[in-house]
């Protein structure tokens, strides 16, 4: 079973043909689930879980859209709008059965509003995730988190809980050393199809460093997603990544670990239902 524990099926990257993209999820047999990233991504994706079988949802508030910027990227550029984590709101949505976690939520440092220095961003963005662990542990539901140029910020702020979050750590591309960090808190590792890139030209370490934390990572703490319609795997590249892409970084897995693929699939699989519990599959 293949289950693809991060991606954006609600985004308006999928508008124009998305019953041609479940078509083709559904004859992989993928289970998702929908991340949502602000109050009106969140809505639909708990809308779009509601309406089949295998599909399930993510709510809360990204830190991009904590304040006002411009957001450019090789798949992506919009405008952000600045918008607060609204617990009345998420207390609505969180009622539905179809909701596993909470997020994507967390740090980020690599997309900055010029009008804001980094202690500001950093105070305002900790605040919020704070609020966000608050409502998962209320709500006994795991965190879907985002950490992007902020490693050593998100391990002490996670650190100060201790033992007392469960979660996954959205989109891990960092080194083994942070990774340990994050290992050490009972977290899960989400990896995408970045693994599956080849290293770049200017810092090839990095891609290095990840494929070590893919292969050293006890198998039993990952997990795999896609990130879709961002980060298609490196097979498919240059065109919108879709959920059921996520067979690349399970055979990317599987390399790296001198595994036949049947095995990590199922492993995998066994870790995601262990952290999302209200997964029924």
């Amino acid at each position: 079973m293949l289950l693809d524990t991060h991606c954006h099926l609600q985004f308006k990257g999928f508008d124009e043909d998305r019953g041609d993209v479940i078509k083709r999820i559904a004859e992989k047999g993928v289970v998702l689930n929908i991340v949502g990233t602000q109050k009106n991504t969140s809505k639909l994706a708990v809308e779009l879980a509601e309406k089949y079988e295998n599909f399930y949802a993510s709510i809360g508030t990204h830190p991009v859209h904590l304040f006002p910027s411009h957001i450019d990227e090789e798949e992506s550029s919009f405008k952000s709008r600045e918008e607060d984590f609204d617990e009345e709101y998420y207390g609505e949505l969180v009622k539905s059965k179809k909701v596993i976690a909470i997020g994507e939520t967390g740090l980020e440092l690599y997309h900055l509003p010029k009008d804001k220095t980094v202690e500001e961003v950093l105070k305002k963005q900790k605040e919020v995730f704070v609020a966000h662990i608050n409502f998962a542990k209320k709500h006994d539901l795991p965190l879907v988190i985002h950490c992007r140029e902020a490693h050593e910020e998100m391990a002490n702020l996670l650190e100060s809980f201790g033992r007392n979050i469960r979660g996954t750590m959205h989109c891990f591309t960092g080194n083994w050393e942070q990774a340990q960090k994050y290992l050490k808190l009972g977290l899960y590792l989400g990896f995408t199809g970045v693994v599956t890139f080849p290293p770049k030209k200017t810092n090839p370490q990095q891609q290095i460093d990840l494929l070590e934390v893919l292969e050293r990572a006890p198998l039993d703490r990952i997990v795999v997603e896609t990130d879709s319609p961002y980060l298609a795997p490196q097979i498919c590249r240059g065109k919108r990544c879709e959920p059921w892409m996520v067979e690349e970084v399970v055979k990317k897995l599987a390399e790296i670990r001198k595994m036949e693929y049947k095995e990590v699939e199922d492993q995998v699989a066994k870790n995601t239902l262990a952290l999302f519990t209200r997964i029924n599959a």
